[in-house]
């Protein structure tokens, strides 16, 4: 078995729409993933409910300052090239 696997998740040129859909909803399915972690803990009672909740605030932060970025650069009829690898 090997000790790396990787997936290219994202790779390609995106009109400022597109782009903004793709990350805004891998971001949404991250805090979606905490909201559900904290749930979780918060019915069994245990479990640190503080990361989850960093990660939320911080990846709502990003969502904001993201749209805010695509919104400026679309003025400008920019395309993006966004790339993005996951190594385990």
């Amino acid at each position: 078995m090997e000790n790396q696997f990787n997936i290219k998740l994202i790779d390609g040129n995106f009109k400022s729409k597109d782009a903004e859909k793709v990350l805004l909803s891998l971001l949404n399915s991250k805090i979606n993933y905490h909201n559900l972690e904290l749930f979780s803990a918060q019915e069994r009672s245990d479990g640190n409910l503080e990361h989850s909740k960093s990660r939320i605030e911080y990846l709502k932060s990003v969502s904001e300052q993201l749209s805010e970025f695509i919104k400026r650069a679309s003025q400008n009829n920019s395309s993006f090239e966004i790339t993005g690898d996951v190594q385990i």
